[in-house]
């Protein structure tokens, strides 16, 4: 059993690609319309294109908001990313007007940050020990 897909609910698709993309460096996987305004839209890494996929899914289900809201309250993340270098990668945000809800904190081998992915969630960066 292994991890395809994996969603995040966002404000706003286009707002999120646009985040995820250019500030992230994630690359746009599938776009595909499923009604009205939303889509069936994805990213990936950039490192791996065939790896799991992030789904950038509308936040229009009722308990998305207060679900969300009470996460960002109490400074939860939705989800955690990992890169290479997280004082690096908060540097290069920052610099991009990226918000950090917390600055890198070293956790014994771990390193991690957490930020505002503009779509109305707190998203967590760190350094995995190898």
């Amino acid at each position: 059993m292994r991890i395809h897909l994996t969603s995040i609910f966002v404000d706003d698709q286009a707002t999120a690609l646009e985040f995820y993309t250019e500030v992230l460096g994630f690359v746009k996987k599938h776009d595909v319309p499923v009604g009205g305004q939303d889509r069936w839209l994805t990213v990936v890494s950039a490192e791996e294109p065939g790896g799991t996929e992030l789904l950038l899914e509308p936040a229009g289900h009722p308990a998305v908001k207060p679900y969300r809201d009470a996460l960002v309250e109490d400074g939860i993340p939705l989800a955690q990313f990992t890169v290479d270098d997280v004082h690096a990668e908060y540097g290069r945000m920052s610099a991009l007007g990226v918000r950090f809800t917390q600055e890198p904190l070293e956790m014994g081998p771990v390193t991690t940050a957490v930020f505002d992915d503009t779509c109305g969630n707190l998203i967590q960066i760190s350094t995995q020990p190898e």
